[in-house]
């Protein structure tokens, strides 16, 4: 099992360490197949660790590797952690992760710099592993910002664009927001745990106050709001669009914006014992979810309406969370992680069909071009839709249940979000493959579907996207929930969610109707009626213009934050350049100026020395006889 641990954990950082290092000694093909061979790699390791754990009665094992940093006080080890937890998270990002990894050898064959882009995406992986492979709030801190410095990097991967630039600096300086937060949570867990190590930290939670708990608690989950792109700090996520489509696919499906989720479910025993911890967490949650879900309606750049799909998800899953369903919540984001990547890989094949562009508007009538395409993104679509029975329906019947036995208010709420996410994703799929054509001649001539490397991803995840609703099958249907039992040793003492069987058909009757609804409402309007966004702000009604432009909440933060601190550091650098460069600079010119009258008396005469020698004891001797 050590062994294991290990080449999981190794084999994206020795593909980094190859890619980056042997530059000059390795074609863009090859990059490729070095940086999926060693994620396959640890994907395979994963499958094998995940059969040795099922079969050992102990559900939890501790790996060593050394004390890492030792005082009188505490000691911190450099420990890998394998629990289900954990288990099903390195299944998810090495498994998803070889897909992308596999498509981007296709979608990036011409790119000049695929040999960086695939160095950089074995470190996102890594980082990512041992995120959830840490036994102590140390490690996982570590890897937490190391996907962040690696999704700067992949976010900016384009670089000569200053627009991609200034994204990939969002991402980074918001998620520093956030990550102050989890710091300053991870400084007080040491403070009155003495240990930073999970078991401890557990084990400790009895002898802290209340009002320390729930400071711990809301400390980490405003690390968890900058990762997982949570109100306030969510407005990164949608910019994040900027770097190539399978680095989108990557961060939003299986690695960064679940580690939000992953870091909640770890610290559970926090939450369960913080009722106000737990309801800020539903409240936020459920206010993101409505709010990304609302602006997606409008988007018309194909790649930013699964972003903002993203965002809205991610808040589900904290709702979930929130009403103490973790392995519901964690249940979504593996059946999201199916869907999701393959809607954005599903995308990344309509924009290489169509030369790069993004636009919704100027496509339609692709159905034909790229059948396969199509199908791959009907099934994604259905998915994350919440139609059965398909993967979407069972993750998010299982959140939308936790949540109605919380609170029916925030069902309604959750309800309405995800009738929003079956309108605006069908709205997406009827906008690009149904109608005629609305681009140019030149991409209408030149369509293509994509090549096998990344036809083979699509068909996978779809498979995923169409089966994986059987990890987490209600009672109504069986009595045995894989997923529940998985997590059961690590959520032990959450919150018994039970629905009598008439209540749970019911519900599940409601959400299947209401979603088919939003489909057929969607394909009344743009195909039926062959009805088109907007061209421009000045043809959109006042609501609709409210929400295209995402309810002003970037102006917002542009007047109330941006803009103070950039008035306040213009003056800050007058003041720099006109009083402390002009001291320090008057300084160093005085004594430039002294030294040039001074020099002259450096005349090189022997005799004008002695002269000089003779007058000056001539002066100290009449000082002292004075």
């Amino acid at each position: 099992m050590t062994q294991l641990v290990y080449l999981i954990i190794a084999c994206p950082l020795i593909g980094f360490l190859i890619n980056t290092f042997f530059t000059n000694h390795i074609n863009k093909k090859n990059a490729g197949i070095i940086a999926s061979i060693a994620v396959l790699i640890s994907f395979i390791c994963s499958v094998l660790l995940f059969i040795k754990l099922q079969s050992h009665t102990k559900t939890e094992h501790i790996i060593n590797l050394f004390t890492w940093i030792s005082s009188s006080e505490f000691a911190i080890h450099f420990d890998f952690l394998i629990d289900p937890l954990s288990i099903i998270f390195l299944l998810v990002i090495t498994g998803v992760g070889f897909l992308i990894h596999l498509y981007s050898i296709g979608y990036m064959s011409h790119d000049g710099e695929v040999i960086r882009y695939f160095s950089y995406l074995n470190l996102f992986v890594f980082f990512m592993l041992l995120l959830v492979l840490g036994n102590n709030y140390l490690i996982m801190f570590i890897g937490w910002e190391g996907v962040g410095l690696s999704s700067y990097l992949l976010i900016g991967f384009w670089f000569q664009s200053q627009e991609n630039n200034n994204a990939a600096k969002k991402a980074f300086i918001m998620n520093r927001i956030g990550d102050l937060g989890f710091l300053l949570g991870i400084i007080l867990i040491l403070l009155n745990c003495h240990s930073l190590s999970y078991n401890t930290v557990f084990a400790e939670i009895h002898n802290l106050s209340q009002s320390t708990i729930t400071t711990i608690s809301l400390l980490l989950f405003v690390g968890a709001m900058g990762k997982s792109a949570q109100i306030p700090l969510y407005t990164w996520l949608p910019d994040a669009m900027a770097g190539p489509t399978p680095v989108s696919a990557l961060i939003h499906a299986a690695t960064m914006v679940t580690a939000g989720i992953y870091m909640v479910t770890r610290s559970n025993i926090f939450y369960l014992n913080s009722e106000f911890a737990l309801e800020m967490i539903a409240i936020i949650g459920i206010i993101t979810a409505l709010v990304a879900a609302s602006i997606a309606l409008f988007q018309n750049d194909i790649k930013k309406i699964l972003a903002y799909s993203t965002v809205s998800q991610l808040g589900l899953m904290f709702l979930g969370l929130g009403v103490g369903a973790f392995s519901a919540s964690i249940f979504h984001v593996v059946t999201h992680a199916f869907f999701k990547a393959l809607l954005f890989l599903g995308a990344g094949s309509i924009i290489h069909a169509l030369g790069g562009e993004q636009d919704i508007r100027k496509m339609g009538g692709l159905k034909k071009a790229l059948p396969i395409t199509y199908i791959t993104v009907l099934i994604g679509t259905i998915a994350i839709s919440g139609i059965p029975p398909f993967a979407g329906f069972f993750s998010k019947d299982a959140i939308l249940s936790g949540v109605f036995i919380h609170s029916h208010i925030l069902w309604v709420l959750g309800l309405a979000t995800s009738i929003c996410t079956a309108f605006y994703m069908f709205r997406f799929l009827f906008l690009i493959f149904f109608g005629s054509f609305r681009g140019t001649s030149h991409q209408l001539n030149h369509l293509h579907e994509s090549p096998k490397s990344m036809i083979i991803p699509l068909l996978i995840l779809a498979i995923f996207s169409v089966l994986g609703g059987a990890l987490g099958l209600p009672e109504i249907f069986t009595s045995f929930n894989w997923m529940a039992q998985q997590l059961q040793p690590i959520l032990i003492n959450t919150h018994a969610h039970h629905l009598s069987h008439l209540t749970e058909w019911i519900l599940m009757i409601v959400t299947t109707i209401l979603a088919l609804c939003a489909a057929f409402l969607a394909y009344q309007l743009y195909v039926k009626k062959q009805v088109l966004p907007a061209q421009s702000e000045a043809n959109m009604k006042i609501g609709q213009k409210i929400i295209y432009n995402l309810y002003y909440i970037e102006n917002f933060y542009n007047y109330i934050i941006t803009k103070p601190l950039d008035w306040k550091s213009n003056y800050l650098n007058k003041i720099d350049l006109k009083l402390i460069d002009a001291i320090i600079n008057g300084i160093g010119k005085t004594i430039q100026q002294t030294s040039n009258v001074m020099r002259y008396i450096q005349t090189g005469n022997i005799g004008n020395y002695i002269l000089s020698m003779v007058i000056g004891i001539i002066m100290i001797l009449i000082f002292a006889f004075i």
